[in-house]
């Protein structure tokens, strides 16, 4: 137990100093004289110890439901045209997750054939997409399997999180934690933000982009004829417009948005390109319609409807407004991030202050550094010079607990902090079990040798034994606990694997060099 190759001893002195190495990224930024491909890792702050704003975020499910049923109206729609098929009473029910139409006598079975074309099953899907049935006197009924919609709407979940990780990463705020919670909400942590509003606007807005035609016949004042919409403008709300409902240009087909100033107007615009096919729109629109009112809608609201002067080829166009330098860069972020997939509301909201973060660091050092000393006095009063051997390996501990932690990009909480500490009381549990193992077989009148080699034997399966049960406890914690408590429990289970090296490894190799160095006639027990 007590023999060590020089591999094998060259081995864990690496690894501490490596740890050590790893550690000196939290010291501060990187120096110039560091290259730009050695990793440069840190421990970052959470909003209990740095400030910043916590958003819990709910999608409205019910919206993406209304979305899906109204294009499932428009695709039975061309389905029945193209197959030159009659209906009557076409409607969709966003509630009840179905399409409902009559079909005329004697064409139900057509219909049926035609409408098999909207059944389609999704990779590793258990459900089609849509369930067709025909009731005796005629009416089709297309309904949505609510396994089917589930499915959307995790999908629709996991988009808002990479698009929300877009604008956020976009606004340029640091170390920004995005996770979904149960099925339909979203945490959002924002460390140290200085503009908390700015970025609840730019996680909220949907940012839905299209291009539609203005209907210049219809009557102003008046409700919308069949087939178009009014909307208001954006910078004056009691102003409205009616385009046509049909969207011209989608701006899914955005490619990229920049912010810039106009050379003549000197005012800030938001210049955009479109891709293949949305340039390829773009240009058959406005070459179609040239000396007519275009309205680029976001939201809902016009932003502006300039006049088509002349066709636009090339897949770039401009959006200029009453824009600041400000609300510029913002519209094209959201443009670029691309649309939320359904509207976000926030369901609760909190906020630290950098100063209450501040306290909350400089209580949790002071409880930390005042239990590491009275751990390093307990274990050198109590054990001597073996208790200082642990005292060594806990440093080299704590060292590498930062070291992976920083690897890993952790947050580090109150609750982390609590559990540095924590794991600090428990590491020193290993050493206690040996030395006083050590302290048996020394009463029991056995050689130094024969004493360490039986104290270090016989306690390591205890060790490993206790340490595993609580990894086991603390992986449960993760897998099942709320955000803080998943901090808690992941500084735990780092603590653990480097307590088990530092206590079972380490403090073994240091004890062996000693003995070999000094071979004492009694050992100091």
């Amino acid at each position: 137990m007590l023999y060590f190759t020089r591999a094998k001893t060259l081995g864990i002195l690496f690894l501490c100093l490596l740890g050590a190495v790893l550690c000196l990224p939290n010291l501060g930024p990187r120096p110039a004289f560091v290259p730009s491909f050695v990793p440069w890792n840190q421990v970052h702050l959470g909003l209990d110890l740095k400030g910043g704003s916590y958003l819990l975020l709910q999608i409205d499910t019910g919206a993406i439901q209304k979305q899906d049923i109204n294009s499932l109206v428009d695709q039975t729609r061309q389905l029945l045209v193209n197959a030159k098929l009659g209906y009557t009473g076409l409607h969709g029910d966003a509630t009840a997750e179905q399409v409902v139409f009559h079909a005329l006598p004697g064409q139900e079975q057509a219909a049926m054939q035609a409408l098999r074309a909207l059944i389609t099953y999704a990779p590793n899907a258990a459900s089609p997409s849509v369930t067709l049935s025909l009731a005796p006197d005629g009416t089709i009924t297309i309904a949505v399997p609510e396994a089917t919609q589930a499915q959307r709407n995790a999908q629709a979940i996991t988009q808002a999180i990479t698009i929300i990780e877009r604008r956020i990463d976009g606004s340029g705020v640091l170390n920004a934690s995005i996770a979904r919670q149960g099925e339909d909400e979203i945490v959002v942590q924002l460390p140290g933000i200085s503009d908390p509003e700015r970025v609840k606007t730019l996680i909220g807005t949907t940012a839905h982009m299209t291009f539609q035609m203005v209907d210049s016949n219809a009557p102003p004042g008046q409700l919308a004829p069949l087939g178009d919409e009014t909307l208001p403008m954006s910078d004056n709300p009691q102003q409205s417009l009616t385009v046509f409902s049909t969207v011209a240009v989608d701006g899914a087909d955005l490619e990229n948005a920049q912010a810039s100033t106009d050379p003549q107007s000197g005012q800030w615009v938001v210049n955009f390109s479109l891709n293949a096919r949305g340039a390829r729109e773009f240009a058959d629109v406005t070459t179609a319609n040239v000396g007519k009112l275009f309205a680029i809608v976001l939201d809902g609201k016009i932003i502006e409807a300039p006049v088509i002067r002349e066709p636009i080829t090339g897949g770039q166009g401009q959006i200029s407004g009453n824009f600041t330098a400000q609300s510029a860069t913002d519209l094209a972020l959201l443009l670029r991030a691309g649309a939320l997939p359904a509207p976000l509301s926030i369901v609760e909201e909190q906020s630290v202050g950098p100063e209450l973060g501040a306290d909350a660091i400089r209580a949790g050092a002071a409880a930390l550094s005042l239990g590491f000393v009275l751990v390093l006095a307990f274990m050198g009063t109590f054990y001597g010079l073996f208790g200082w051997f642990a005292n060594i390996a806990l440093v080299v501990n704590l060292l590498l607990m930062l070291a992976i932690l920083s690897i890993m990009g952790a947050t580090l909480t109150l609750p982390g902090m609590a559990g540095i500490l924590l794991t600090l009381g428990m590491a020193v549990d290993a050493n206690v079990l040996i030395n006083e193992r050590v302290r048996e077989e020394t009463r029991l009148g056995k050689k130094p040798l024969a004493a360490l080699e039986a104290g270090y034997k016989r306690a390591y399966a205890t060790i490993i034994d206790s340490n595993v049960t609580t990894l086991l406890a603390h992986v449960t914690l993760f897998i099942f606990g709320s955000p803080p408590v998943r901090g808690f429990a992941v500084t735990i289970c780092v603590g653990i694997i480097t307590t088990i090296f530092t206590a079972t490894v380490l403090v073994r190799l240091i004890t062996s060099r000693w003995y070999i160095a000094r071979r004492p006639a009694q050992l100091p027990v």
